[in-house]
């Protein structure tokens, strides 16, 4: 019997969510599984991993196999790594939190005046537009 390291979907349809699971190869992806050994959640920022090493570990050693995903996941925890003897790779680096856009918005708004919610050249009426378009026409023909 083949074994693998594979992922098991759950979750809605916009949101999904997965468990590392060890699985027979002939099983489909959510159907039955030998044991689960972690999670994994991609659409949190940042994405949430979880693996037992000391599971992964043994089911690697007796000829698990990882679905590519799931190899992907191995590597970044370090647990291929082990396996294979290599060194381990630089721990996960949380990134820093986005500042809010709105808290920033606010705060460069109210450093100066108040907002009025008013535009801020004020709108020129017709009779000033057309006054001001007779003084520009009389002066360009007493230059020419």
């Amino acid at each position: 019997m083949a074994v693998k390291i594979k992922l098991k979907r759950l979750g809605k349809i916009r949101s999904p969510h997965y468990r590392i699971v060890v699985a027979d190869s002939r099983t489909r992806r959510d159907g039955r599984a030998i044991e689960e050994i972690g999670l994994y959640h991609p659409v949190q920022n940042p994405s949430r991993i979880e693996v037992n090493s000391e599971r992964a570990q043994y089911w690697l050693s007796v000829g698990a196999q990882p679905t590519e995903p799931v190899l992907a996941i191995l590597k970044l925890t370090g647990d291929w790594q082990a396996h294979k003897g290599l060194p381990a790779p630089a721990p996960l680096l949380q990134p820093e939190p986005k500042a809010d856009k709105r808290a920033l918005f606010e705060a460069l708004s109210s450093d100066g005046e108040e907002s009025k919610g008013e535009a801020i050249t004020p709108k020129a009426k017709k009779a000033d537009k057309k006054a001001d378009e007779a003084a520009a026409s009389s002066a360009e023909s007493t230059e020419a």
